[in-house]
């Protein structure tokens, strides 16, 4: 079992026994969210730590988006409790990269592709950019913050 799991089993028991209901019912959806992976496809499978992140910044990015439809239509405490349950889960998730960071990235990966080409990339190169930009950055920021860098890159 990957050992973000187990965590996450853990961090579940000791949230049942000290009485959190938030947390409890965050990290249930979470381990069943996981669970369902597993067995989505032909055969059910152990997922690595990887793939359990992977799970885990899905449901993530879920709260946020419930949120912002939430703030849209006036009602805040629901966005609140999104947000609270959105936290919980980036505990589980590493750091995030700064935009300072990322653009340093977004830079490695467009001179990489220039040295594979020969010449500088332009925005048809976009794809080759974003996989090798996409490996960097691991999970650490979401995809369309590491597409909007290398495009930017892309188009100096």
């Amino acid at each position: 079992m990957s050992e973000l799991k187990e965590r996450l089993r853990s961090d579940l028991t000791a949230a049942i026994k000290q009485r959190e209901t938030t947390r409890t019912g965050v990290l249930r959806m979470a381990l069943s969210a996981i669970g369902a992976e597993e067995v989505s496809g032909k055969q059910a499978r152990e997922l690595s730590d990887e793939e359990v992140r992977a799970v885990l910044s899905k449901e993530v990015k879920k709260r946020d988006e419930s949120a912002s439809a939430f703030d849209s239509a006036g009602r805040a405490e629901q966005a609140a409790a999104e947000r609270a349950e959105g936290d919980i889960l980036r505990e589980y998730l590493p750091a995030q990269l700064d935009d300072e960071e990322l653009t340093r990235l977004a830079k490695e990966a467009v001179g990489e592709v220039a040295a594979e080409l020969g010449e500088t990339p332009g925005p048809k190169h976009m794809g080759q950019v974003m996989k090798i930009a996409n490996a960097k950055v691991a999970g650490q920021a979401e995809g369309g913050r590491v597409a909007a860098a290398v495009k930017t890159e892309l188009n100096r």
